[in-house]
């Protein structure tokens, strides 16, 4: 896990969506992150460690695209990905934590910078030869201040929070964490099968927690020791 050191960033984007605004300075205290997102091979550790249900669906097992065990793993659910990183001895990563660790204590559009440049990570139509889900780590572009891979492109990720368009009206200016319920939980980062525009590292996306797609997968996160 990589350490993302305590101290603030600037959270939102006055150029991005409704959700994303205001933008607001925030605190975040030290915490851990997984450097790539979790891979088939991680995830089939923990499916036959627990007994936990395999992600991958009859159809999907059929499809070379998705079989490399070095590629994220997809088709979970929030609930798979909260399991996953309890037994690790981890959690997801709030929201907050995760766009520090895409943008770093700048307010930077996406990890490397703030220019698009579709060709820096596994977008729709960036002309990366991927076309699905790519080894992580493969786009050396796409990493962050922090050395964090994939927070752009290759697959959406769960982070904790449930989602709620208006939060960043009255939500905390120190270690923000969501609502306290909700319907939905909130994604970060985009796709193999989204714009860069989706890539945004203020960029917020929903689901229902039961929601899986070849497009979603996840990493974890810790509170760091003290």
């Amino acid at each position: 896990m990589i350490l993302v050191p305590a101290g603030e960033f600037i959270m939102g984007s006055e150029e991005g969506g409704f959700d994303e605004k205001p933008p607001r300075r925030v605190y975040v205290d030290a915490f851990e992150i997984n450097r790539y997102e979790v891979t088939q091979y991680d995830y089939a550790e923990f499916v036959r460690a627990t007994g936990h249900r395999s992600p991958l669906s009859r159809y999907l097992k059929n499809i070379e695209s998705f079989n490399d065990q070095n590629q994220p793993v997809v088709y979970v659910t929030w609930e798979d990905a909260d399991a996953f990183c309890r037994w690790k001895g981890g959690r997801l990563p709030t929201e907050a934590e995760w766009e520090k660790a895409s943008k770093g204590a700048e307010a930077a559009a996406w990890p490397w910078g703030n220019e698009p440049t579709p060709v820096f990570a596994n977008f729709l139509g960036g002309e990366d030869q991927a076309h699905y889900t790519a080894i992580v780590g493969s786009f050396e572009q796409d990493k962050s201040p922090y050395r964090i891979y994939d927070m752009a492109g290759n697959v959406r990720e769960w982070v904790q929070d449930w989602y709620d368009e208006h939060y960043y009206r009255h939500a905390p200016n120190r270690n923000p964490k969501g609502p306290d319920q909700g319907e939905m939980k909130t994604l970060r980062g985009g796709s193999w099968n989204d714009s860069a525009v989706s890539g945004r590292t203020s960029a917020r996306m929903k689901m229902f927690p039961d929601y899986r797609d070849t497009t979603v997968g996840f990493r974890c996160a810790k509170s760091a020791d003290r």
